[in-house]
């Protein structure tokens, strides 16, 4: 028996989750249910294995467990960036070893395209727009970085433009940055609403429960999960639950819980549109990995995202909200002197699941376990491309992207406490100091 000693508990601020449409939440499960397959968590990983494991088992009952509410977790506060490109934080150019990089990049645009499919079949009011992607930058590092970046798009063959800072207040509005590179590729979206939609046009075989939290797990021929009421036995289990993997006993002290902080603004007035210029949707991530995450959606509001905390237990905490809001709104007010009187409506937190070796787990776990976790930080393709093709490896299903997933070592091991704590901490203190202006 597994006890379960932490389950989700996001804060009530999410911009996403409150202007996405309102949606009926499923019944919270109650009593006893015994499936042939058992999903844990119902954000994009879970949401695409659950679809895919139905249509590969049309005769199969699949339930899908969800601890909160669709939308309001973690795959519902992310920036809303469907990247398509190499994403390798942990490479210098982003890129990589090239045929690793190419395999990525397949990997993702896989993601991308089974997403925009679901959201034009079952007609999903998500803003998704093929928008591309300034990744732009102020300090000389920042420069550098885009250099690197630009060098591995070539050894990809993949598109870019250099954009420099006296060109890129007609795009984004702002003079602050020095230069930016543009790739068309990445898609744009408002994740909770794209989240909410793929719940709701689940197949007919798929059963959700919402808030129900699972807080006991006893593993052996069959799973049973247990509840605050009740309790659902699964022939076999697949966990799509991130770095709550963990706590269901697997990959243990692997993957990292790191949250970041959003803010979104209140609509802007169109005076104030006018003063900012530019283009009217269009989103920036930054050139230093720890800088200022920028959007301006289709409402025209501002979105700004920076700064990040480790917390072990997976758990929002209040006190950093209360200090990153104060980060924010100097980052807004140094990119946009223009308006000075626009506030932030929402600020909220949500959760990475990260592992220092940049890689995630794919495959089985256990007799009748099996998982797709640790999408570090590139859930929105590739939890939905993970999920989709451990469904059909289950399914008996073989091609390159699920030999390539079921080859990677997995997230390799953390310190043991109190020196990852520490040394966590320090990195992520140190990483933002150095951002400068990036932040």
């Amino acid at each position: 028996m597994v006890k379960v000693t932490s389950t989700p508990a996001d804060d009530l601020t999410c911009g996403w989750f409150h202007l996405s449409k309102p949606r009926q939440a499923k019944p919270s499960h109650f009593g006893t249910t015994k499936a042939r397959w058992v999903v844990v968590g119902a954000g994009f990983t879970g949401l695409a294995a659950a679809r895919q494991l139905a249509i590969n088992f049309p005769d199969d009952q699949i339930v899908l467990i969800e601890a909160q509410e669709v939308g309001f977790g973690s795959s519902g506060r992310n920036a809303g960036f469907a990247i398509d490109l190499p994403h390798d934080i942990g490479a210098d150019d982003y890129i990589g070893e090239i045929e690793t990089a190419k395999t990525s990049l397949k990997l993702n645009l896989t993601g991308q395209t089974i997403l925009k499919s679901l959201v034009e079949r079952h007609q999903i009011d998500c803003q998704l727009r093929p928008s591309g992607k300034y990744q732009a930058a102020i300090e000389d590092r920042g420069v550098a970085v885009l250099d690197a970046y630009r060098r591995g798009l070539d050894k990809l063959g993949q598109p870019y433009e250099m954009i420099e800072g006296k060109d890129l207040p007609g795009h984004i509005g702002t003079s602050f940055y020095r230069k930016a590179l543009f790739t068309p590729g990445t898609v744009l979206i408002q994740p909770a609403a794209l989240v909410k939609g793929l719940a709701d046009s689940l197949p007919s075989n798929v059963t959700l429960y919402e808030n129900t939290a699972i807080t006991e797990v006893e593993y052996g021929e069959k799973t049973v999960l247990t509840h605050r009421n009740g309790r659902i036995t699964a022939d076999k289990l697949v966990l799509a639950n991130n770095a709550f993997g963990m706590r269901f006993g697997f990959l243990q002290g692997t993957m990292l819980p790191i949250f970041t902080y959003g803010s979104l603004t209140r609509e802007l007035t169109e005076a104030e549109q006018a003063r900012l210029g530019g283009k009217s949707f269009w989103g920036v991530i930054p050139a230093d990995p720890f800088g200022t995450t920028l959007r301006r959606t289709h409402d025209n509001r501002l979105f700004v995202r920076n700064s990040f905390s480790f917390n072990p237990d997976g758990r929002s905490k209040q006190k950093y909200l209360d200090r990153f809001v104060k980060r924010h709104r100097e980052s807004f007010e140094r990119r946009f002197p223009m308006l000075p009187g626009v506030e932030f409506e929402y600020t909220w937190g949500g959760s990475l699941a990260l592992s220092r070796n940049h890689q995630g787990f794919f495959g089985q776990l256990a007799p009748n376990v099996y998982g797709a976790l640790c999408c570090n930080g590139l859930g929105v393709t590739r939890g939905t491309v993970t999920g989709t093709l451990l469904a059909d490896w289950l399914a008996g299903q073989r091609n390159d992207l699920i030999d390539f997933l079921l080859s990677s070592p997995g997230p390799n091991k953390n310190p043991p406490e109190p020196f990852l704590s520490v040394g966590v901490n320090l990195n992520l203190c140190w990483g933002q100091h150095r951002a400068g202006k990036e932040a």
